[in-house]
């Protein structure tokens, strides 16, 4: 099991439920050290001034903030005033139907697990997933893990509670300034391009989809273990834009389901 990340309670009402977070993720991203290529050791980073060209410690690190122009300098005490207070509770504010959640709002998944193992804590924690899971709906609220504070979407899932970080609705961007531009398709456009989509409708199978990218830098650094030479391919040409969308899109039609 994974490192947890916070522990406190989740709290709704008057029940109060000992949780602990742990990521629901796992970071399977080759991770590369930056070498000096000459002699091959690590590169270190320091903190310069550009004035000065000295380094400086971390103690002597200001924080400044541009506004209209002006340079604003913040000191760490006048960051600390506004910190979030640090709690050890998920509060819950509301209980909502999970169809009216906007993917787009969600950011990291967590799960949400039992804080210890006696029996009032195990029976807490199933009673809130047992109920959660036939209301059908999802718990939000809010919580501090380190300095920030988050809005967070909790779940039913498989038998355990699922956390999900949220944005706030500010940090979404509108759509109404986008230029999309184009004219209206017609009715056969549209009409072959639904036929597309219904061909290409299947159940979602997660197992089905990998990670290539990850897959050919491994089968490179295994290679390069070998002292094989790894050859790079030519880019790939950007398509044209099809001169007829209405054939294109029959042609497509037929080459899927000939498929």
């Amino acid at each position: 099991m994974a490192r947890a990340l916070w522990s406190g309670s989740l709290s709704f009402g008057l029940v109060n439920v000992p949780v602990q977070i742990v990521s629901a993720v796992r970071d399977l991203d080759l991770h590369f050290r930056q070498l000096h290529a000459k002699d091959k050791q690590p590169i270190e980073q320091r903190r310069f001034c550009s004035k000065e060209g000295v380094e400086v410690t971390i103690e002597e690190v200001a924080h400044s903030y541009d506004l209209d122009g002006e340079t604003v300098i913040v000191t760490d005490e006048e960051l600390g005033s506004v910190q979030p207070r640090k709690t050890r509770t998920i509060d819950i504010a509301a209980f909502v139907p999970f169809d009216d959640l906007d993917a787009i709002y969600f950011d990291h998944p967590y799960y949400l697990l039992p804080a210890g193992e006696s029996e009032g804590t195990l029976r807490a924690y199933r009673l809130l997933e047992r109920t959660m899971d036939r209301s059908d709906r999802v718990a939000l609220g809010r919580f501090v893990m380190r300095t920030k504070e988050y809005l967070a979407a909790i779940r039913a899932r498989d038998g355990a509670l699922e956390l999900t970080t949220m944005l706030f609705g500010d940090e979404i961007r509108p759509t109404k300034p986008i230029p999309t531009g184009g004219r209206k398709p017609s009715r056969q456009q549209l009409d072959h391009a639904v036929a597309i989509i219904e061909e290409l409708s299947e159940d979602w199978d997660p197992g089905r989809y990998a990670d290539c990218y990850r897959e050919r830098l491994t089968k490179v650094i295994q290679r390069k273990r070998k002292r094989q030479k790894i050859e790079v391919p030519k880019p790939d040409k950007e398509p044209a834009p099809a001169p007829d969308l209405l054939e294109a899109l029959r042609r497509s039609l037929e080459e899927v389901q000939k498929a």
